[in-house]
């Protein structure tokens, strides 16, 4: 099953350094929280990573391009035409595709794009700026189990996303943007899909958490997974520093995976 990140929006300007990169790929302990992401789905198995790049999508491009440099030892021996070589090589065995999703798409229209590399198969999406502990296969598991077309993780907390009404059997009947301090369950992305959710995508300008969410949640196509456990969103430069001083406490709680 492949795993849509969207990364192309120019999203929130949290601190000098996202002038120069996208938000996610600003890091967190060193590595971008894009590659936290990835690290967390691929302990469950998911390897197969579609980006929607957008903007400065050269800096994605580049960085997995030269990916292997940054996890490996390396010897440039000019004295014999130019020569490298590779020491111990730990880059991760996944599959990524980068996909230029232009610069002004909104998120549902970025979706739209990449529909010729996901195909006729259900797949999984998520935000490139949130890190959480969801057991990515219970939640894959759950999604099955209902037959609905989409389904999407909810957590309970006071933040600004998208509001959920969720009733008893966890349909979400219905789905509005956020406002301030809610309190509500909200969306945290960590969603899985089936392939007919490209019918309710249409151009570049369509918001996929507007028009076709709250038509999945009308015609009852939407499902929400209740995750308690830890999510966490880098909007700002105060939960950018939250999520550094975690991760070098050793104790992130996002960090499933083994070392």
């Amino acid at each position: 099953m492949k795993v849509v990140l969207l990364a192309g929006g120019f999203g929130t300007r949290i601190s000098e350094e996202s002038q120069f990169k996208p938000k996610p790929m600003i890091e967190i302990g060193g590595m971008p929280i894009l590659w936290h992401i990835m690290k967390g789905y691929a302990h469950f198995g998911y390897t197969d990573f579609i980006i929607c790049a957008g903007y400065m999508q050269h800096v994605i491009k580049e960085w997995f391009a030269d990916y292997f440099l940054h996890t490996s030892d390396i010897t440039f021996d000019f004295t014999q035409g130019n020569k490298m070589i590779i020491h111990n090589q730990h880059a991760e065995p996944w599959r990524v595709t980068v996909v230029d999703t232009g610069l002004h798409t909104m998120t549902g229209g970025r979706i739209k794009r990449i529909q010729q590399y996901v195909g006729n198969e259900t797949f999984m999406l998520t935000y490139g700026d949130g890190v959480c502990d969801v057991d990515i296969n219970k939640l894959v598991a759950y999604h099955k189990s209902h037959g609905k077309l989409a389904t999407l993780t909810s957590v309970q907390l006071k933040q600004e996303k998208g509001v959920l009404d969720i009733g008893g059997d966890n349909a979400v009947h219905s789905f509005r943007e956020k406002s301030v301090n809610d309190g509500a369950p909200i969306n945290a992305g960590f969603m899985v899909l089936e392939p007919q959710i490209f019918d309710y995508l249409e151009g570049d300008d369509t918001i996929f958490e507007r028009k076709p969410m709250e038509r999945l949640a009308a015609e009852g196509q939407l499902m929400s997974y209740s995750h308690s456990g830890y999510w966490q969103c880098m909007d700002t430069k105060r939960e950018k520093d939250t999520l550094e001083k975690l991760w070098n406490s050793g104790k992130a709680p996002w960090k499933v995976w083994e070392d």
